[in-house]
């Protein structure tokens, strides 16, 4: 719920150019932003016109799972795997009033295509040394000990 009212909040602010209701929904570490500042952070949304309405429907993949910081803040991160372009972000909460109030987001957006491993480094040398230390078929190598 955090994170979907979070983003759906800044989805609105982008698209009104209004950032007042995000300001005042957050933090008061958070609202020391203004709400030009706000709308200067994430100009970059704003006018390439991401919509980030699809999350109200899709469920966020964690790839941080909450957990509260030694500063006393609720940290998490994780995207919402939406095609052609994911939605990652990052949040931070800080507790007021017994509630969660936003105090840090970063939203990006991602390519939601497969990315295929990068092939593996070429040998330095094309011969392969042998392991003369390696069993052979009528050998059996001792497990390594634990300490």
């Amino acid at each position: 719920m955090l994170v979907r009212s979070s983003l759906l909040a800044l989805d609105q602010a982008n698209k009104t150019g209004n950032y007042t209701v995000l300001r005042d929904i957050g933090a008061p570490g958070f609202q020391v932003n203004t709400a030009a500042k706000l709308a200067e952070i994430f100009s970059k949304l704003r006018n390439d016109k991401i919509d980030l309405a699809g999350v109200a429907v899709i469920d966020p993949q964690l790839s941080l799972l909450p957990r509260i910081e030694q500063n006393g803040l609720m940290h998490m991160a994780g995207f919402f795997p939406s095609v052609p372009s994911q939605v990652n972000f990052e949040l931070m909460f800080a507790p007021v009033e017994g509630q969660w109030r936003l105090f840090g987001i970063s939203v990006s957006i991602g390519s939601s295509a497969p990315v295929a491993p990068s092939a593996p480094p070429e040998p330095s040398s094309p011969a392969k040394k042998l392991d003369k230390t390696a069993p052979t078929p009528d050998k059996k190598a001792a497990a390594p000990a634990l300490k």
